[in-house]
């Protein structure tokens, strides 16, 4: 194995060596590929596949990677990739003239090019250009690496994204697909009059969800900073002083571990609207997937991990304490003290902190029991007052708060709330949060004096909802792990 790795290695380096010394060859004949500054193309390879009839016997112009190439004699196939997709381009030494066919020949996998010729079928039907001009545009002086069985390492693929672009085809269209949920995301929410806003990303009080902030410093003001956990204090300052409907797509940042599900920085849609509460913001987030499912996709009907998943049905509404009741058997209306709470939780043995009240041990037990049975779109409602420091109390029963989170495939989707507008109220849940913190909870929200100042101007009654970006590319994209949706996720440095 060790001997063979060892040809590879010098089979490489033998290739690097030639394809610079192919450039050397074009610099000292003036065509030098480096200097071309620009190529006018007019049309891309998968809209020629999709219009033949319309195209065919008419001259255009493409331009991309030349992805596989076989020479024969005085013709030669090549394979060329481009944003779209990848064709065949038939290169005739007739065609081109003797010299540019010469220089063809020796055109490498992975060199860029400029190519403009006549559309046709061949005689076993494939849609291909017939060449009447190659230009070489770029050279590359790398391998790609099918050369040497394809790039299969995920490491590798996210530390170097752009050849992981380059050699797998379905990589790009999950980034295409990215870009498009975002675009019919702004789309949906520019159509029900939102407007979109910008929020610091550099904060004082990094406030709005429970996570450990990444801190630095701000020289010329001497003072410390944070990246934003969240995007909800400053959205909901903007209610308050009368935009009735924002939203922002950010990047937000939380210094956590990395996981399948999670990376430090990550895309975050939150959005405001006045006057309604969480039962608008689940009406509007379950529009929200069917449209850009069927926008994207064309269809509500979606395959995640073997498992279908149906966005056209009515979502599923549980309260947490009624899905804890269904799949744990435990009901915690029954449940009166934080003691007996402890005790159910030391019976069923689920690790709890001596900080923990009722409410946290319902979240532990909903954790425990009921995260994993969540295939099919649910939105889990009213949670404990405990873990909802921004969420209004039910009227009903002050000790649970109007508040869901979406699950689809084991995974929150969504998170929202009937926003807290009670300035007193929100003073009193900072203080616990504050209280928590002080006992060792590094998570525990942070007083936020001047939020609270604009709560005091009034804010109207308010629905929010906090929607991950990245797991939602994960949900229409059949992606396992969130570093698969992000072009450069977050790795280890490599020793040098």
């Amino acid at each position: 194995m060790a001997e063979e790795k060892k040809q590879v290695e010098q089979d490489l380096n033998e290739l690097l060596k030639i394809k610079r010394a192919k450039l050397a060859e074009l610099q000292e004949n003036g065509k030098d590929p480096f200097q071309i500054m620009k190529y006018d193309v007019t049309a891309h390879t998968k809209d020629i596949l999709e219009n033949f009839e319309k195209l065919e016997g008419q001259e255009v112009s493409i331009a991309g990677r030349i992805m596989s190439k076989r020479v024969m004699g005085k013709a030669s196939f090549c394979n060329i990739a481009d944003v779209k997709g990848n064709m065949q381009a038939y290169v005739r030494r007739d065609e081109i003239g003797d010299d540019a066919y010469a220089d063809f020949k020796k055109f490498d996998i992975g060199d860029i090019v400029g190519l403009k010729g006549v559309v046709f079928k061949t005689h076993t039907e494939e849609v291909s250009i017939k060449a009447v001009e190659v230009v070489l545009l770029s050279k590359s002086l790398q391998v790609l690496p099918e050369k040497f069985h394809g790039l299969k390492d995920t490491d590798t693929r996210y530390r170097q994204r752009y050849i992981d672009l380059i050699v797998n085809p379905e990589v790009k269209d999950t980034f295409i697909k990215r870009s498009f949920i975002i675009r019919e995301i702004r789309n949906y929410l520019d159509n029900q009059d939102f407007i979109e806003v910008e929020t610091p990303v550099l904060v004082p009080n990094a406030g709005g969800a429970a996570a450990r902030p990444f801190n630095t410093h701000h020289n010329s003001l001497d003072q410390d900073i944070h990246l934003r956990i969240s995007l909800e204090l400053y959205l909901k300052r903007l209610i308050v002083g009368g935009l009735e409907r924002v939203y922002e797509i950010g990047r937000v940042f939380r210094n956590e571990g990395l996981s399948v599900r999670h990376n430090p920085e990550f895309t975050l849609l939150e959005l405001y609207q006045a006057y309604t509460d969480y039962y608008g913001m689940m009406d509007l987030v379950e529009e929200l997937f069917r449209i850009v499912a069927n926008k994207v996709l064309g269809t509500t009907l979606i395959s995640y991990d073997g498992v279908e998943i149906d966005l056209s049905k009515p979502f599923e509404r549980l309260t947490m304490v009624d899905a804890v009741k269904k799949y744990a058997g435990i009901d915690f209306n029954t449940i009166e003290t934080e003691e007996e709470a402890k005790a159910l939780a030391k019976e069923h043995h689920i690790a709890f902190e001596n900080r923990h009240k009722k409410g946290d041990i319902i979240n532990l037990f909903f954790e425990e029991y009921v995260e994993e049975k969540l295939d099919q779109p649910t939105f889990i409602m009213d949670h404990p007052v405990e873990i909802s420091p921004l969420a209004k109390r039910k009227p009903t029963d002050p000790n649970y708060t109007e508040r869901f989170e979406l699950f689809i495939t084991k995974r929150e989707m969504a998170n929202a709330f009937s926003e807290l507008n009670d300035p007193i109220d929100q003073r009193g849940r900072f203080e616990a949060q504050e209280a928590l913190r002080a006992a060792g909870d590094d998570e525990a929200n942070v007083l936020d004096e001047d939020f609270l100042t604009a709560l005091e101007y009034g804010m109207p009654p308010t629905g929010g909802i906090g929607i991950g970006i990245d797991r939602l590319v994960m949900l229409l994209t059949d992606s396992a792990a969130i570093r698969d949706v992000l072009l450069f996720p977050t790795m280890k440095t490599l020793d040098k």
